[in-house]
């Protein structure tokens, strides 16, 4: 156990109640809650707002600072945070609730430098919550951190990622009861830019999507799923492993490969299907990675040679990974959100017709089945034609790259009818700036086809029952 994580338990002691039950805790939440009412969208409280607005919001920060104090001694491991926390309110407050900046506790908060399992967090900052609310207001939340022993082994050997944090959620403000699974550094207001050191990633709420999606949308397509993947439908922390598996591999490959300029595509304009992918090459990276590991450990046991307890689980979620990857991209991504520029959908949609036009996937008599031996081999080979697109866009111009990636995509899914980029973009946008390219891209481009639209309109009502879902509402 780490010092600081033995420090945490000291100060907590058995009889104490967990910080979520806490009146500190509730009063924070609360405050938060009520200052969010005050903030317009950047997170300020304007000179003209209804009288006595002011007035109220310091009352809602004093609670939120005297509560942070009260709270300080069960996170010894955040003592420096929170207080720089403490002083970004105070500040905030004095200076009469312009634009908040709360730069000082953000560099203070590392908790990548205490990935223990079973650590928790306290966080509190002014920000937007990535698919959940667009406005830069206060959130609190309660985390615990997963990092179980073959996780810590992976990552200090072959899949190395220094900045990642996997997370459970405990408890939180109106802003994570949405669908947002991440919390990241650069959606908290500040005054400028710092180097990032961290992002999290809420694991627990994942996998309780996962389950209840794939549970509903097996039964719906009378899908026999194989032993091993029926065993997360009903087991969350062996689902929470499984994504945290899953995402520490796909995260570290944004920035490996033989990649374009800019493959997160950051401060551009590009069409969407080229962030399609992106975020697909990440997961199929993280698939071929998992056929990896398993074919290198299945080696070792059949040769004779024993694993320690955390290369068996190791072994254990490589399989599971890529059943994760298979049907939360084909039943989740596929049919989650809107139609307008989806490029998570549109990601789902291309595993999924990819694998049927190989015959690995089928859909007969009305029900699905795969060809599970042959399933590694394309799903693989997806994966190296995405690979292949990348390493020619090296030599090729940027917008010659994006029309290569359209013939990539369409070459397995079709586009709308009434699409430019399908009959052939004309000369004048062809020979003009890349903006004509993205302004003639559809809001759907490559619509659903007829057995995503009939599944989609049975699974409507249990993929909205996910918001705000986390493992312990499963």
């Amino acid at each position: 156990m780490s010092t600081s994580l033995a420090r945490t338990k000291a100060v907590i002691g058995d009889g104490e109640l967990p910080v979520e039950r806490t009146s500190a805790w509730l009063a924070l939440k609360d405050a938060a809650t009520a200052l969010q009412a005050l903030q317009v969208k950047d997170g300020s409280i304007p000179a003209d707002a209804a009288p006595g607005a002011h007035a109220a919001a310091r009352r809602h920060v004093d609670a939120i600072t005297e509560a942070i104090e009260e709270l300080r001694p069960r996170f010894p491991h955040d003592d420096e945070y929170l207080a720089a926390s403490i002083a970004d309110f105070r500040r905030w407050a004095d200076a009469g609730f312009g634009v908040p900046d709360f730069l000082d506790s953000l560099v203070a908060f590392q908790p990548q430098r205490h990935r223990v399992d079973g650590i928790r967090h306290l966080v509190v900052f002014p920000m937007y919550t990535q698919n959940g609310s667009p406005d830069r207001h206060v959130e609190a939340v309660l985390v615990e951190v997963i990092w179980p022993e073959f996780i810590a082994r992976l990552e200090a050997g072959d899949y190395s990622n220094a900045l990642f944090v996997s997370l459970r959620f405990i408890d939180f403000t109106p802003g994570y009861d949405t669908n947002s699974a991440v919390l990241f550094p650069e959606t908290v207001a500040m005054r400028e830019i710092p180097a990032f050191t961290w992002g999290a990633i809420f694991q627990d709420r994942e996998a309780a999507r996962y389950r209840r999606v794939v549970r509903a949308a097996a039964e719906i397509t009378k899908l026999d799923l194989p032993h091993d993947a029926a065993r997360m439908l009903d087991d969350q922390t062996l689902t929470e492993k499984t994504f945290v598996m899953w995402d520490i591999i796909h995260d570290r490959t944004h920035m490996r490969g033989d990649l374009p300029f800019d493959p997160f595509m950051i401060k551009q304009r590009m069409p969407y299907f080229l962030y399609s992918l992106e975020e697909l090459r990440c997961d199929l990276t993280a698939f071929r990675e998992c056929v990896a590991i398993q074919k290198r450990l299945t080696a070792r046991v059949e040769s004779g040679e024993s694993l320690d307890a955390a290369e068996a689980e190791m072994l254990e979620h490589a399989r599971l990974v890529q059943y994760a990857v298979i049907f939360d991209r084909i039943f989740r991504f596929a049919i989650t959100g809107t139609r307008v520029r989806n490029y998570d959908g549109l990601g789902g949609q291309l595993l999924f017709a990819w694998l049927h036009q190989r015959g690995v996937l089928h859909w007969t008599d009305t029900a699905l089945a795969f060809d599970w031996d042959e399933v590694p081999a394309a799903v693989v080979a997806l994966g190296e034609a995405i690979d292949e697109l990348y390493w020619r866009s090296i030599d090729r111009p940027k917008t010659a790259h994006w029309l290569a990636a359209y013939e990539l995509v369409r070459g397995t899914l079709t586009p709308n009818p009434a699409s430019q980029w399908a009959r052939g973009l004309p000369d004048e946008i062809l020979a003009g700036a890349p903006k004509g390219y993205t302004d003639a891209v559809l809001d759907d481009e490559f619509p659903l086809s007829m057995f995503y639209e009939a599944l989609e309109k049975k699974m409507r009502p249990v993929i909205a029952s996910t918001a705000g879902i986390t493992g312990a509402s499963a």
